[in-house]
């Protein structure tokens, strides 16, 4: 299909304001040039409240969101995009309060350490260790801690699939459900959506080469589950998936050649490819109609798995 006219419009406004290369400059000055782009405001929710949790690098910041309902509720442990190199609670706070919302799950939106300054694999253990808490905290907080998903997106999507295999690995936390947003789930470059949207569609090949060349320590790390959890080598016995893909997007294969692993190892899995969408749309519900339709979709997705 075509490029979607609301994608269009938000790379041009994107453009316009100078963003066009996520990746020009140091973290630094990138991390810089994001604060000043303009954020959604998000829905009105019930109660939110900012928290340290313990982690292997010191104090984790997390975000906690109840929605409206009674307690003990589902919960769903968020890990924000990024590149594991941008990214903070502001930025995803939109986004975790529509997913309350819409699911009724209570969200714990992580704010991990990021790369290059606590590169790989700081990220996925203090995403761990945030869903550790969770779990081991889950009567104090109104949640059910047998009823506890994990999800993120791109960079996030990589994290929450590392968590759900660390879970399985070690026995625990419980994890019902995984929502995985155009998720990264392999070290390298060679799929064919790599090669179709390598430029022009915010997140590049460039980009993601930058990403990865800061998240780890030298290339022999994304052979790593941890870093790539499509190279482990049993997915049976994880949580059932829920993924989601965008047609000009350079993970759109990565992500569906998950999924299609996942279903072979007897893991039930659900994935949607959004055409004319980009890499990004999911948050992006006040300037896309298919932005809307993803985020019901995924909370219909926690609602049937890990939902009342």
């Amino acid at each position: 299909m075509p490029l979607d006219p609301q994608a269009r419009q938000v790379l041009d406004m994107m453009a316009a304001m100078g963003m066009g290369d996520l990746t020009a400059g140091t973290p630094v000055e990138v991390r810089a040039r994001m604060e000043n782009f303009p954020r959604p405001e998000g829905e009105p929710i019930a109660r939110v409240e900012d928290r340290q949790v313990p982690g292997p690098g010191g104090n984790i910041p997390v975000r906690v969101y109840w929605p409206e309902g009674p307690s003990p509720k589902p919960a769903l442990v968020w890990y924000h995009g990024g590149g594991w190199v941008l990214g903070n609670l502001d930025g995803s706070d939109a986004t975790a309060r529509s997913l309350a919302n819409a699911s009724g799950c209570v969200v714990i939106s992580v704010d991990y350490r990021l790369a290059p300054e606590a590169r790989f694999p700081a990220a996925a253990d203090d995403c761990f260790a945030a869903t550790q808490w969770v779990a081991s905290n889950a009567s104090a907080l109104g949640i059910d801690a047998r009823r506890i998903a994990v999800g993120g997106d791109s960079a996030g999507g990589n994290l929450a699939a590392v968590v759900a295999q660390q879970a399985k690995a070690k026995g625990g936390p419980a994890i019902g459900f995984q929502l995985l947003v155009y998720p990264v789930t392999d070290y390298g470059f060679g799929t064919a959506s790599y090669r179709d949207n390598a430029e022009g569609y915010l997140l590049s090949k460039a980009s993601m080469e930058w990403f990865w060349g800061y998240y780890l320590n030298s290339p022999a790390d994304g052979e790593s589950p941890a870093a790539s959890p499509m190279r482990a080598k049993d997915l049976s016995g994880l949580p059932r998936a829920h993924v989601i893909t965008a047609e000009f997007d350079p993970l759109r294969d990565e992500g569906e050649a998950y999924a299609a692993k996942l279903k072979a190892a007897g893991v039930p899995v659900t994935c949607t490819r959004y055409d004319g969408m980009i890499h990004g749309f999911f948050g992006m519900t006040a300037a896309m109609d298919q932005a809307k339709d993803a985020m019901a979709e995924a909370a219909a997705a926690l609602r049937a798995s890990v939902g009342a």
